[in-house]
């Protein structure tokens, strides 16, 4: 009997959540242990944020992970019809087939990475590019497949500066992949650069110092992202360390990216500044910085200067956002690698009808866990709304 109705249940449970989808807003959140805790987990957990919902703030599904697998981000391909989770613990990438419930993991064995940190996927969704913090290297994988196909690595004379790369962001119309070099994973060595590939072969073409300081300015670039409908092309960069903002412009004649600092988050008292998030229209940016925790707005009408506008507090270690729909509202994870200080563990959300915090989500904190990384699930997304991160 109990074998007949599971299934049964699982159908009804997957139809009933499909129709009504729509009346929720639905988050992907990956978790793991405070530090002290006697027993390490992992997980992601499916939770409705809406504010206007009865279920607002409950894990409405969990999936289990390996409790040493130090899970970190979570990317979508351009159909969003698969989740791919990186981790910073072992050389594997977890794929998701987001069209089949209930969901199962995959994983990719990627032995040439390691400190798998940041995912992107090609416009014609056929090849990802996953950056290795601790190997140094950036995989090309087949994103049909999901199996790596080439590594471009530090070992490779002419790829000597991809040191520790991080973040990654990619323009298939100007045939460019554009790489942060942030911090070796022991925290020892501090990268300044940013490294332009190639997208078709991963060849390495130029690298770019993204400091105004001598070096070794140890800015740290962190995220870096393509601002949406810019033209031509622009750039925004995070540098974790030396707490600015930085923009980098496409010369359509030259084939070549100019750099230079937009905004100084030291005159804000702010620190650590990391992921970046745009609206769909693409005049609006919004920038958080884990100490002490804050959303900094930025008016990108002219993406190669940003206008800040307003700070809108967060907790500490505020890491990764995602905006509602109807973007009404903005939704801040804030935890940052377990780090004392800055991993409050919390989601703050944010009216930004109003402009006012309207409280937080202490779900996975009082529990004792820590979120990573938050997105949404695929049918509440906008087709032009990117994110970071991260």
């Amino acid at each position: 009997m109990r074998r007949f109705r599971l299934p049964f249940f699982t159908v009804l449970l997957f139809l009933s959540w499909t129709t009504l989808a729509s009346a929720e807003i639905l988050a992907l959140l990956n978790y793991e242990s405070k530090p002290g805790q006697p027993v390490r987990r992992e997980g992601i957990a499916i939770m409705d944020i809406d504010p206007d919902s009865a279920d607002f703030g409950k894990i409405l599904m969990e999936i289990p992970l390996p409790s040493d697998l130090v899970a970190h981000h979570i990317f979508f391909n351009r159909d969003r019809s698969k989740a791919y989770i990186t981790a910073l613990g072992k050389s594997i990438l977890h794929v998701v087939d987001l069209t089949r419930f209930p969901y199962r993991l995959r994983a990719i064995d990627v032995p040439d990475c390691q400190v798998g940190e940041d995912l992107v996927v090609s416009e014609d969704n056929k090849t990802w590019y996953l950056t290795c913090m601790g190997s140094s290297a950036v995989i090309m994988g087949d994103a049909v497949t999901d199996r790596p196909i080439k590594t471009v690595s530090a070992a490779a004379p002419a790829a000597a500066f991809i040191l520790y790369p991080h973040g990654i962001t990619i323009h298939n119309g100007i045939d460019r992949v554009l790489v942060t070099s942030t911090v070796k994973p022991d925290m020892s060595e501090v990268g300044e650069s940013v490294t332009v590939l190639e997208a078709s072969t991963g060849k390495v073409l130029s690298t770019h110092k993204i400091s105004t300081k001598p070096s070794p300015a140890k800015s740290a670039p962190v995220e870096v992202m393509f601002s949406p409908k810019a033209d031509p092309p622009v750039v925004h960069i995070t540098n974790m360390m030396e707490g600015t903002l930085w923009a980098g412009v496409w010369d359509p004649k030259a084939r070549s990216f100019s750099f230079n600092q937009v905004d100084d988050f030291g005159p804000r008292e702010q620190g650590m500044p990391l992921e970046m998030l745009y609206n769909a229209k693409g005049d609006r940016l919004f920038v958080t910085t884990a100490k002490p925790g804050y959303v900094n707005l930025y008016d990108n009408t002219d993406p190669r200067q940003p206008k800040f506008l307003k700070t809108i507090p967060a907790a500490a270690g505020a890491h990764h956002s995602v905006l509602s729909p109807d973007e009404r509202y903005l939704f801040v994870q804030n935890s940052l690698l377990n780090l004392e200080g800055m991993s409050d563990g919390s989601i703050t959300v944010i009216d930004l009808k109003n402009d006012k915090v309207l409280g937080s989500i202490d779900t996975l904190k009082a529990q004792g866990f820590n979120p990573n990384c938050i997105m949404l699930l695929p049918n509440h997304f906008q087709q032009s709304t990117l994110r970071v991160s991260r």
